[in-house]
């Protein structure tokens, strides 16, 4: 068995599958976004693991909308005063982890939240999904509804990402997110590829409105183009205190 062009056939056919299938969803989500970019909010995505491959799509990435907000794991350290050492691997399973990281941000009532989860049934990620939905604001979730079938959510309340979600895109991933079945076990994920073209389709409507309403929409230069970084840091500067920039 050729396991590189049986990915490439499987991450084809996915991709297909989440354009033809998803595209509704998708669409609907581009309109939140571009509704609350519209009442001057601010975009923000949440994802632990390998979903924070996901956050990464949406917030602060070239050809991306500036008002767009990353939260992490890592910000009780990072944006905070919690000692590093004290960091626990485990923190996306603590639902504590949703209020710690919460508490660090600046949240507005035009905001909306994109969370990501394969499995939408970690502690942390559900309860962010609750505190989300208590502050009444949208909520779009990425996430595998094969997987999510499938388990007991760690969260206390039994509830799982997509039960929460006010637009739930399926990122089609099968449980387990690994692809190819061989005999020593299921090889290759997928959730990070159709996840991220899951969210660029989002962007790419929420875009596309933006310019049908005659709006130039806030997007980001590459920071490898020459200029980009004055005119990114001027649009930056209308989100001061409310986006993160940076890699960490």
């Amino acid at each position: 068995m050729d396991l590189v062009m049986a990915f490439a056939d499987e991450a084809r056919s996915r991709l297909d599958q989440l354009v033809t299938g998803q595209l509704p969803a998708i669409r609907q989500a581009g309109a939140l976004i571009a509704e609350s970019v519209r009442a001057g909010g601010v975009v923000h995505a949440y994802g632990t693991g390998h979903s924070e491959a996901v956050a990464l799509e949406v917030a602060g990435r070239a050809g991306g909308l500036i008002p767009t907000n990353r939260l992490t794991l890592r910000d009780p350290v990072v944006l905070g005063s919690a000692d590093p050492a004290g960091f626990d691997p485990l923190a996306e399973r603590d639902p504590r982890t949703a209020h710690e990281v919460l508490a660090l941000h600046t949240i507005e009532k035009s905001d909306a939240f994109v969370i990501a989860s394969n499995s939408g049934g970690n502690g942390s990620t559900v309860e962010m999904a609750r505190l989300v939905k208590e502050r009444g604001l949208p909520l779009i979730a990425i996430t595998s509804l094969a997987h999510s079938g499938a388990i007991t959510s760690r969260h206390p309340s039994g509830e799982r990402l997509f039960e929460l979600a006010d637009i739930v895109i399926d990122n089609l991933a099968p449980y387990g997110d690994a692809v190819l079945t061989t005999e020593h076990g299921a090889v290759c994920g997928i959730s990070s590829i159709t996840s991220a073209l899951a969210v660029q389709l989002m962007v790419a409507e929420a875009i596309g409105l933006l310019l049908a309403d005659g709006a130039i929409p806030p997007v980001y230069l590459s920071a490898n183009i020459p200029g980009s970084d004055a005119r990114n840091d001027a649009l930056v500067a209308r989100y001061a205190g409310r986006i993160r920039t940076g890699a960490l």
